[in-house]
């Protein structure tokens, strides 16, 4: 089913901090067949228009100035659930590909993708779908494919980890800062800090969010 065949059509918020580029985006979505419904040209902007506007799709830069595009995902999910977020960023970071996955992004586009690989790719997050441009699926898939070589699967789903340790690692799942996570829990941002090494030590793994993932997958922890 094409967009002109389609009894509604894709109601769609543009953030991006470059006037020329959002407007020039906006245009070609609105010549596309998609409802550009608002635009805003900082995060905190976004997450006020997308309350207002509740749009089915919020196309967000993550390199802003003031409050990250990144930091402004689950704001945006709090005020407008329905909505789904696609990044559209020159952002080739696996760190930011997986923080956006994290924070609960169904796309992540990069900015030099041709507009109909875009146009398809907003359908399908629209759809249900998500989307992730064919570099950054690579990266993904590199990424996974290291940690899941670093691991035994016939290791114990608990693999020496205190009780403290698991709760830190639920916390870190959820992308709170050591310091954010001490506050919680009562202890000194050094004491996390501690913690998330020991964590990774305990796995053999050499990041946060390579521990994160480890913990989904060995079904550790629960997002």
């Amino acid at each position: 089913m094409t967009r002109a065949d389609r009894a509604t059509v894709t109601s769609v918020l543009v953030v991006d901090d470059v006037d020329l580029f959002r407007t020039g985006l906006s245009a070609a979505l609105a010549r596309a067949g998609f409802d550009v419904i608002g635009e805003a040209k900082d995060a905190e902007a976004a997450v006020s228009a997308a309350e207002t506007l509740q749009p089915e799709l919020v196309v967000l830069d993550i390199l802003m100035p003031g409050v990250s595009g990144l930091e402004a995902v689950e704001k945006v999910r709090a005020v407008a659930p329905h909505s789904r977020v696609v990044m559209l960023t020159g952002s080739e970071s696996e760190e930011d590909l997986l923080e956006c996955i994290k924070a609960g992004a169904r796309g992540y586009l990069v900015k030099d993708a041709p507009f109909d690989e875009l146009a398809r790719s907003l359908d399908s997050v629209a759809a249900g779908g998500a989307a992730i441009s064919p570099l950054m699926t690579g990266k993904l898939l590199d990424v996974l494919s290291q940690l899941l070589r670093h691991q035994d699967f016939t290791a114990p789903r608990r693999p020496g980890l205190t009780g403290r340790e698991l709760e830190v690692l639920q916390f870190v799942a959820r992308g709170m800062t050591s310091k954010a996570i001490g506050h919680v829990l009562f202890i000194s941002e050094n004491t996390v800090k501690n913690h998330v090494r020991n964590i990774l030590d305990k796995l053999g793994l050499h990041s946060r969010n390579e521990a994160v993932l480890y913990a989904v997958r060995e079904r550790l922890i629960e997002l």
